[in-house]
């Protein structure tokens, strides 16, 4: 078979590196592809809009199957134009993309029949817009009615953020005639997910569920981009809450769309709110998620092109779909300043040691090649995507390779994937950090401790145990913490302090000591009697009292990192926070002192 996979992007990388797996396919051509595509299909220098030129080139080269990626080929009607030529093409049609290429549509489409979503109003009329924000009040999201490369809903914090947003959107027209009509909707808070599946217009098939992450910054913060990573499975997407996704987000809109005259095949994917038992759909798109394709097929084990002749066919149902069971992450790379603006052309370094990284596939986006080097062309570069045997060692993978890649004003989260290692409601971990005090009078400090964790979403408990009261209790603390699953101890002690040390001698994990302040010596009898330990029972002193009660979570925390890649996006964070105070506190002291030599 002659494929022809449409479109340039991550994406499409990974659907030529599926197919190519196949057994039918004997030549692949990608319009108009990137570097990294060339390297295992003929790319062909047709644009994914130019809808003509693309079916001339597939009569021409008598296409078998055409596979298109991004969804302004499927709104521009690709599928219909291909169709009416006899041809073969996997997509929805363009009365059937609507559900993609215009948010008022679907908005009501949802109303229509009773699909979970956010309140919304339509607007044609900047003021009539802004009136209803100022009336409904913030955080509201305000969205443009068609496509806008993933960057055409904004999550507005704040009413003048929200207004701001509508004048960006409908009167500079930052994304063209998408921005003629508005979409304000109430915001919805949780975790958001991906449930993407084939269907046939009868069958749904659905992928194994996966998460991106929109946010351009890590802890999703800053503004939205086409997505910065993405891991498969989401936890988040329990075997209930996709059971109740299919029946009453999918199956509902395949059937509505089959009721409105506008059948559908293609790929469905619905991006998902969700918040405890409440469920809600924030937009529908029609094709591939990008970068959710890229671990998605790299846990695909069946033959795509089979199941993209199934769906063709109408004979989805007799497809048995194989699945990797382990999981898998990617990682995007991007260009500095994206998504505004950036400088193309920059060479891109490490790609050979980091495709050497086991379990690691290096997806191109925006490459190209220029004197036989690869360059930077776009805001999103490369997608790092890793399978492991757990997420955490997908996630390790990929981060290695992310480490080998290099070039001028590269940026990447460092947090992806870390949401599905973390805490859930209704999961209780165990706990891996054991505080313990020798008294209940000294909680007040240790709780800053306790907090810091907390805040890390590191599990631990907290007690009171005596060296010289309930030595026993304490030897046995020590004794047991290993088998209950802690890996360090923290524990805070006043005036003899004699407890890290005792805790010290019946364990090998390792013991900080945090000496407070319980005496009329200000706490040195504790600090001397805490770091004077003899030869083989190491402890690691903190300084007295609350920062030092700090400073033993944040040790934690770097030695828990070591072992644990989403704690080590953590203290990353938590160290560029520190760097950014330090910075604003030196601004103010200079304007401070400038104003003073004024004068």
């Amino acid at each position: 078979m002659k494929i022809l996979v449409v479109g340039s992007g991550g994406r499409e990388h990974a659907l030529v590196w599926k197919i190519q797996q196949s057994k039918k396919v004997n030549k692949i051509y990608c319009a108009p592809g990137n570097a990294g595509i060339s390297r295992i299909a003929d790319c062909v220098d047709i644009g994914a809009t130019d809808v003509q030129k693309l079916l001339e080139f597939a009569l021409a080269e008598k296409i078998d199957l055409t596979v298109v990626g991004p969804e302004s080929s499927l709104v521009e009607g690709i599928v219909d134009i291909f169709e009416e030529n006899n041809l073969r093409i996997f997509g929805p049609t363009k009365r059937a993309a609507i559900l993609e290429g215009s948010k008022v549509f679907t908005k009501e489409f949802f109303k229509k029949y009773d699909i979970p979503s956010s309140s919304f109003k339509v607007f044609k009329d900047r003021k009539k817009a802004k009136k209803y924000i100022e009336k409904k009040g913030a955080p509201i999201v305000v969205k443009a009615d068609g496509l806008a490369a993933g960057k055409g809903v904004i999550v507005a914090g704040t009413v003048k953020e929200a207004k701001q947003a509508v004048d960006l959107i409908m009167r500079d027209k930052a994304f063209g005639s998408a921005g003629e009509k508005v979409v304000v909707e109430a915001c919805l808070t949780g975790e958001e997910a991906s449930f993407i599946a084939f269907t046939d217009g009868k069958t749904i098939l659905p992928l194994p569920t996966s998460q991106d992450h929109k946010a351009v910054y890590e802890n999703d913060e800053g503004p939205n981009t086409g997505g910065m990573g993405a891991y498969s499975p989401a936890p988040v997407v329990t075997d209930e809450i996709a059971d109740f996704v299919m029946n009453r987000v999918m199956l509902p809109t395949v059937k509505g769309l089959e009721a409105e005259g506008r059948p559908y095949k293609g790929m469905l994917y619905a991006g998902l709110m969700i918040d405890g038992d409440d469920i809600n759909v924030l937009e529908f798109n029609c094709r591939f998620g990008d970068p959710e394709a890229q671990p998605l097929l790299m846990r695909l084990k069946s033959d795509i092109v089979d199941i993209f002749e199934a769906a063709i066919d109408g004979k989805l149902d007799t497809v048995d779909m194989k699945i990797d069971p382990r999981p898998t992450v990617c990682v995007v790379m991007a260009s500095g300043g994206y998504p505004g603006s950036y400088e193309n052309g920059k060479i891109i370094k490490g790609l050979t040691k980091a495709a050497a990284v086991s379990g690691v596939e290096i997806f191109h986006a925006g490459t190209a090649r220029k004197n036989s080097r690869i360059v930077t062309n776009g805001g999103r570069v490369l997608g790092i995507t890793a399978v492991g045997k757990n997420l955490k060692e997908a996630i390790d993978r990929s981060y290695r390779a992310v480490a080998q890649i290099k070039w001028t004003t590269c940026y990447y989260r460092r947090d992806i994937g870390a949401k599905a290692l973390r805490e859930r409601p209704g999961r209780k971990d165990k706990p891996v950090v054991g505080i313990v005090m020798g008294s209940d009078s000294d909680l007040i400090v240790m709780q800053v401790a306790a907090d810091f964790l907390k805040s890390m979403d590191i599990p631990y408990e907290i007690t009171v145990a005596s060296a010289h009261r309930t030595p026993e209790k304490a030897a046995q603390y020590a004794k047991t913490a290993r088998k209950r699953g802690l890996k360090l101890i923290i524990a805070g002690a006043g005036m003899a302090a004699h407890l890290a040390g005792v805790l010290a001698s019946h364990t090998e994990l390792p013991v900080i000591g945090v000496p407070l302040d319980a005496s009329s010596l200000g706490g040195m009898d504790s600090l001397l009697s805490t770091v004077q330990m003899p030869p083989g029972v190491p402890v690691a002193t903190m300084g007295i009292g609350k920062a030092g009660a700090k400073n033993s979570a944040v040790l934690a925390l770097r030695i828990l990192a070591l072992e644990d890649s989403a704690l080590g996006c953590k203290l990353e964070r938590f160290r560029s926070k520190m760097e950014e105070e330090v910075e604003k506190k030196a601004d103010k002291v200079a304007k401070s002192n400038q104003h003073v030599g004024n004068n």
